[in-house]
């Protein structure tokens, strides 16, 4: 297992300037970053200290975020997985990330799930035309009393399941699962053929692992001996100067 930066969040302190944290990550002995929406970022530049650096970026958010259970958003979703494709590819294969979105009041939870089903095929089908992979991340979250619908890396996994594509894959945050009341030993109990990456934080704070509760030291043997041997992406807010920040994390993960 190797360790992924989400450079979104590490470096930022020490770099503002967002190209300049693929510089820092390849310093620190990184060769591959996560971040979030494309659309904001200067494309070029990304490509072009890709290819100087050898750092790959590994996920990025389709953009905009549109919602899997509402259909109303279902037409900007599509566009946004078309758009997102060609990205991927100048991006050497990085992986497409979407949310659930919020529940939406007056529908059951099997309507919620066949919107979404229905959603992620279509956009599993341009995806697998452009040679993409599309990761879904639970994400527990709460605005305007509402929830999102899919938070928990277990309902991820039933519902990547339920979709059946090999373009599809679950991106297991731990920070939000943590949020959701989900313990490793559920979250990963079965089926890790279906996550394509894992994202960690602690909780709570969302720091580096080893300043809240989580028992790290169960994770990655975990992780091994249910099949899983992916990277590990650091989605955390530092409370540490960036070289103490990784020291703690890598101590604690035992990477």
């Amino acid at each position: 297992m190797k360790l992924i930066p989400c450079i979104e969040m590490l470096y930022k302190a020490e770099h503002p300037d967002f190209i300049e944290r693929f510089r820092a990550a390849k310093a620190d002995g990184f060769d591959a970053v996560d971040m979030h929406l494309w659309r904001d970022k200067p494309l070029d530049a990304v490509v072009d200290v890709v290819a100087e650096t050898g750092v790959q970026v590994f996920s990025f958010c389709v953009d905009p975020r549109a919602s899997l259970v509402n259909p109303d958003e279902h037409a900007a979703l599509l566009a946004g997985v078309r758009d997102a494709v060609p990205v991927a590819r100048r991006l050497k294969g990085a992986r497409m990330i979407v949310a659930s979105g919020f529940d939406l009041p007056g529908q059951t939870e099997r309507e919620l799930r066949g919107n979404a089903v229905k959603v992620l095929r279509e956009a599993c089908c341009i995806a697998e035309a452009g040679g993409a992979t599309l990761l879904l991340e639970p994400v527990h979250m709460i605005i305007n009393r509402q929830l999102m619908a899919v938070r928990n890396i277990r309902q991820g996994l039933d519902l990547v399941e339920e979709v059946g594509s090999p373009a599809l894959k679950v991106l297991a945050d731990v920070f939000h699962n943590a949020v959701d009341g989900q313990s490793f030993d559920d979250a990963f109990a079965d089926r890790t053929e279906l996550i394509g990456h894992v994202q960690v934080a602690d909780f709570e704070g969302r720091h580096e692992p080893g300043t809240g509760g989580l028992p790290w030291a169960k994770l990655l043997p975990l992780l091994r001996q249910r099949g899983y041997d992916g990277p590990i992406g650091l989605e955390y807010l530092p409370s540490l100067p960036i070289d103490q920040s990784l020291a703690l994390t890598r101590r604690t993960l035992g990477l």
